[in-house]
């Protein structure tokens, strides 16, 4: 039986192909869109990726998600030091800084000014630098007026050049020597990052009252991180979050503040619908010019069982067939793009793949049910009409 319901699926190219090509769109369109989505949430998160060091962020109360930096006083940082069970507690500074590009640069790009990222590092033990330096090292920031930049910000700033040290750069009417070039993950508006020291990073801030945007902390060997950042946010009256517990509060900013979830949704719905259109529309016409087939097998006695079998066989082709395509598109997408550095963190997860796979189940089997209908109330004599 599943021979002829090979068969019967493939008599005709054309319906076979188009059965096909509507499951593919909608493998694609659905792993493509929600790759893309994941990795716009992990780039909203890209500190928290960026910076594995420490067990808890303790923050302002009101701070809502991780790029939101309101000030903390010095005082903050003593006071999470004395909570029982923290084992460092090191200043961080989060701030957005206009750059102008001055001395070592492209004569066209001198006097250019752009909004960027500055990550000012504790100046003992540099937590929250880079994982891996492509030219320099964290130790050059030692260095008088010495900073960092990541790769793609680098592009980004000196566009088509080799990567090099040297140049000069102005920050809140100050002199910065770019001393190194390092890969780090991409934040959620693509701006260039610089890291310094946090004694420097206050210099090159526009000045406020407060400059501490966190304290960062690291927890004693086996002791509870969230009891501890209970215990923290209950002695110092500040805001303190596990990593986990702050990623997903960005998150949940996101999709609440953002249109970006409605969008995808959007276009993901889309791909479902015109799934079951094609796929459904193109496999219903399938089944009605081959009724009279259909008729004869049941007039020779096969069962209606035997012959939903046949129908859910050739489903199965399908979805297999298309959700192998579609989801090989997409792959390759990703694949070709993965040297891109603005397109750095996009990828498809397996999770998206096995869910992917689930939605194109639902596809199949709605398209199916279509075709299951029209058999099942066929009468075996419409072959001898």
């Amino acid at each position: 039986m599943i021979w002829i319901a090979w068969k019967m699926l493939t008599g005709d190219k054309s319906k076979y192909i188009g059965i096909v090509f509507g499951v593919a769109f909608a493998s694609l369109l659905i792993s493509h869109q929600i790759s893309i989505f994941v990795g716009i949430m992990t780039r909203s998160n890209h500190l928290l990726h960026n910076i594995r060091e420490p067990d808890i962020w303790v923050m302002d109360p009101n701070v809502r998600y991780v790029d939101e930096v309101i000030g903390l006083s010095e005082d903050a940082l003593y006071q999470v030091r004395g909570v029982e069970g923290v084992r460092w507690a090191v200043r961080f500074e989060r701030a957005t800084v206009r750059t102008r590009l001055a001395e070592g640069n492209h004569p066209k790009a001198r006097g250019d000014f752009r909004q960027v990222i500055l990550l000012g590092l504790d100046d003992t033990t540099l937590i929250g630098a880079p994982r891996k330096m492509l030219i320099g090292s964290m130790a050059d920031l030692k260095q008088p007026d010495a900073v960092i930049i990541d790769q793609a910000g680098y592009e980004f700033l000196w566009p088509k050049q080799p990567l090099r040290i040297g140049q000069i750069l102005e920050m809140n009417d100050h002199r910065a020597v770019l001393v190194g070039v390092c890969d780090s993950g991409q934040p959620f508006q693509s701006q260039p990052i610089f890291f310094t020291l946090y004694s420097r990073s206050i210099d090159f801030s526009p000045p406020e009252r407060r400059m501490l945007s966190y304290v960062l902390v690291g927890a004693n060997e086996g002791e509870d991180q969230k009891k501890l950042a209970r215990r923290i946010a209950q002695k110092t009256h500040l805001q303190a979050l596990t990593v986990e517990e702050f990623k997903w509060k960005t998150i949940r900013f996101y999709l609440a503040t953002t249109g970006i979830p409605i969008n995808f949704g959007i276009t993901i719905t889309l791909g479902v619908i015109v799934g079951i259109a094609i796929a459904g529309q193109t496999f219903y016409l399938f089944t009605l010019e081959n009724l009279r087939q259909f008729g004869a097998l049941k007039a020779m006695g096969l069962s209606n069982s035997r012959v939903v079998g046949m129908i859910l066989v050739q489903g199965t082709i399908v979805g297999i067939v298309g959700y192998g395509i579609g989801i090989g598109l997409a792959a390759a997408f990703f694949e070709g793009t993965q040297n891109q550095i603005h397109l750095k963190g996009f990828a498809m997860l397996p999770e998206i793949m096995i869910g992917t796979g689930v939605v194109v189940v639902v596809i199949v089997l709605l398209a199916s049910l279509l075709s299951i209908r029209k058999v099942l109330v066929l009468e075996p004599a419409v072959v001898f009409r």
